[in-house]
């Protein structure tokens, strides 16, 4: 059995998750799902990540503390993933004594193992808020391309970024110009891997055309060393006689918490972090999956850290999504141009949103996101393709054969057909090539459903209701492996089916279902949305926008 670890990205606890940031961590469930019913031994983890500076600033702009916030926002975020099917094995947050112990851990091991120093450097003060900013919330004109970005990277051309290389600065938090003045930091030499990374990323397989684009941009333009602590009031303490007032840096915390995840994971469960951690694991294979402004932490940051501290098993896979736009524009949160995940659970089952996501997601290049679409993607693919496969084949067994399965068997040519399609879309999914696996699924679906209207068993049951139940049986057995297929992107209804027929829990394997079972509580996958809500929804969005 192998084994394999997933890190999906952990979401800023400082406001409501939208569709664009979904769409990137959803991939994830998808795999974990798979491999578990491939057999292989599962662990998918992340969390919310509750000390990012966005997080403080929320909690300044509403006089509470950082705390608050976070509490209210990781909450919903777990409220949202339960409602969505999500798998994780622990599903965390990083403003926990666990997780600042093992940030602490990792820090005193590179430390010790000569990869940090200290260093006094110019940090922007802002003298009207008489704080020390962080580097998001300075804000200025990119080096590069000339639009404005925040201080720690250019959303426009993806160039990693230090405040100092800004010009026409300005605090995010009240407008004005700040200064600069002298504080000691500690330093990560991310330069002195320059060529173990560069021949990482040189072998790297299985890495997204994005990832491996940006990384060796990076690489090429060479690393700079980066500092790893700030001075910050909320974060993980940096464990140095010295620097009690500062916090260690964000951006190497969070990603530390796929490691404190699976360590608080083994704790909790008795389990074995070092299975999915150890270089001696020859059949572990690692996936990070989160979207393309989370690139350079994954592929080039996270390694780094991982080979400082040594003997620890470097990103495997990685999954990044382009970005999501929403009729036809950026999402925007502080202009509240957004489809808030809450919001639309509220109103529409999650397998429409996963499928959604998904089939029409930002796997390979930007998408958009319109109400148009996502309800004409409900009626016609699960409605009117999936959904009605399953129904008209059970309801015509539950009518005319008092609900058991008749006799029969599948033919030779779907039987090999099925078999290859397990084939086909578990080695798509294994390449993260998600869109195009539901694609080839459904491509099956619609067969099927030809399948059903040229075998006409309506004319069938009047001529002879055994070639009538041949026909019938046949597209039951396709409906019980459409549920292990599909079960990685709409389990909902995958599990409805499982409960209609009996089936035992998803395998990656053909299953089949005898003669004579009983349908048991038949009721339909999906219900039409009637489409005056494309104009309802839209017009809802013009109304919310600031």
């Amino acid at each position: 059995m192998g084994k394999v670890f997933i890190g999906g990205a952990w979401p800023y606890a400082n406001g409501s998750l939208h569709l664009g940031r979904l769409a990137s961590l959803l991939p994830g469930d998808v795999l974990a799902r798979y491999f578990r019913a491939k057999g292989e031994e599962v662990l998918y983890v992340s969390g919310s990540d509750c000390h990012g500076t966005p997080v403080a600033v929320q909690a300044i702009q509403e006089g509470v503390s950082p705390g608050d916030i976070a509490d209210r926002y990781h909450q919903e975020f777990v409220d949202c993933f339960q409602q969505l099917g999500f798998t994780y094995d622990l599903y965390t947050r990083t403003d926990q004594p666990f997780h600042h112990q093992v940030v602490q851990e990792l820090f005193l091991s590179l430390l010790n193992n000569g990869y940090l120093y200290k260093k006094t450097v110019l940090q922007t003060y802002c003298e009207t808020d008489q704080r020390f900013l962080p580097d998001r919330y300075v804000e200025g004109t990119c080096p590069v391309c000339g639009n404005r970005a925040r201080g720690d990277q250019c959303d426009y051309c993806s160039t990693l970024l230090d405040p100092s290389d800004l010009t026409d600065k300005t605090c995010k938090i009240c407008g004005n110009p700040p200064v600069d003045r002298p504080t000691e930091h500690y330093y990560l030499a991310l330069s002195r891997f320059q060529a173990e990374l560069t021949q990482y990323a040189a072998e790297s397989q299985g890495w997204k055309d994005n990832a491996l684009q940006l990384t060796r941009r990076y690489l090429e333009e060479g690393l700079q060393d980066r500092a790893v602590t700030r001075d910050l009031t909320w974060g993980v303490d940096v464990p140095v006689e010295g620097f009690e007032d500062k916090k260690i840096y964000v951006w190497i915390e969070a990603v530390s918490g796929y490691l404190s995840a699976s360590k608080q994971w083994a704790a909790e469960t008795g389990g074995s972090w070092e299975d999915f951690w150890s270089l001696d694991q020859t059949e572990l294979t690692a996936y990070y999956v989160h979207g393309k402004d989370n690139i350079p932490f994954h592929a080039v940051i996270w390694p780094a850290l991982l080979m400082g501290a040594g003997e620890l098993h470097l990103p495997d896979r990685i999954i990044s999504s382009e970005y999501m736009t929403l009729e036809g524009k950026k999402f925007s949160t502080s202009n509240n141009w957004a489809v808030w995940v809450p919001d639309m659970l509220s109103r529409y089952q999650p397998d429409s949103i996963r499928y959604f996501l998904i089939a029409n997601g930002p796997e390979n290049r930007d998408t958009d996101f319109s109400w148009r679409e996502f309800i004409h993607s409900h009626n016609g693919e699960l409605l009117g393709a999936f959904g009605n496969f399953v129904n008209r084949t059970l309801a015509f067994i539950d009518k005319s054969f008092e609900g058991l399965v008749p006799d029969g068997e599948l033919s030779e040519e779907w039987e090999t057909a099925i078999e290859q399609l397990y084939d086909k879309s578990g080695a798509l999914i294994e390449a993260g090539r998600l869109k195009e696996a539901i694609e080839l699924i459904f491509s099956s679906v619609r067969q099927a459903n030809k399948f059903f209207d040229e075998q006409k068993p309506w004319v069938q049951i009047k001529e002879g209701r055994a070639t009538c139940g041949i026909t019938l049986n046949a597209c039951v057995q396709i409906i019980a492996n459409l549920a292990n297929l599909l079960n990685p992107f709409l389990p909902f209804a995958c599990e409805q089916i499982r409960g209609f027929l009996s089936l035992p829990q998803p395998s990656w394997t053909t299953v089949s279902v005898s003669a004579h079972r009983e349908i048991h509580n038949l009721k339909l996958l999906f219900e039409r949305i009637d489409i005056g809500r494309i104009e309802e929804e839209t017009a809802a969005l013009e109304g919310q926008k600031r």
